[in-house]
């Protein structure tokens, strides 16, 4: 089992809990489907401010798209400032509104943090409580390269190649 996979599992036996499970936040950073999260779109849905306006595509597979007013997870789109925004409003409304949430913000590990690194210590000023989860390259890029998951560190896209020390990846 991928590690992607079995956080996904996790968030969504979390999301299940009778206690817990209404205070988790997923809040994805970029299309959820991408981290295998679109079995917990039926169980929890995403969140839209005006519901579901639209019949989408997969209506009538069992992972179908399912946009809804009560939904949870937060899918912001290719937005990291604006999802870690929205998880900096999650992680601090303990001490904002009084109620505890538990904020999971999901990202791409190859953008890390250079893109949000300021709101990050942003929300340790604001003494925010909350995860950061960013699930390692999922197996099937690494499968399209001819890779399997344990030759994976030599498939990186910023492997060292001998012709003039160049670096794949690297501009200029």
């Amino acid at each position: 089992m991928s590690t992607t996979m079995a956080f996904v599992r996790m968030l969504g036996n979390l999301l299940k809990d009778a206690t817990l499970g209404p205070r988790v936040v997923p809040i994805v950073a970029d299309e959820a489907r991408t981290f295998g999260m679109a079995n917990l779109f039926k169980q929890v849905g995403i969140y839209s401010s005006s519901g579901q306006q639209y019949e989408p595509e997969d209506i009538g597979s069992v992972l179908s798209y399912r946009e809804a007013l009560d939904g949870q997870i937060l899918e912001e789109g290719i937005n990291e400032a604006g999802a870690l925004s929205s998880w900096v409003a999650a992680a601090t409304s303990y001490s904002v509104h009084g109620l505890a949430m538990l904020p999971f913000y999901i990202y791409y590990s190859m953008f890390g943090f250079q893109r949000v690194g300021d709101l990050i210590w942003a929300a340790a000023d604001q003494r925010a409580r909350a995860s950061c989860s960013a699930p390692p390259p999922a197996e099937r890029r690494w499968a399209a390269r001819g890779c399997s998951t344990r030759t994976a560190a030599a498939c990186s896209p910023r492997r060292r190649f001998p012709i003039a020390g160049s670096t794949i990846g690297d501009r200029g």
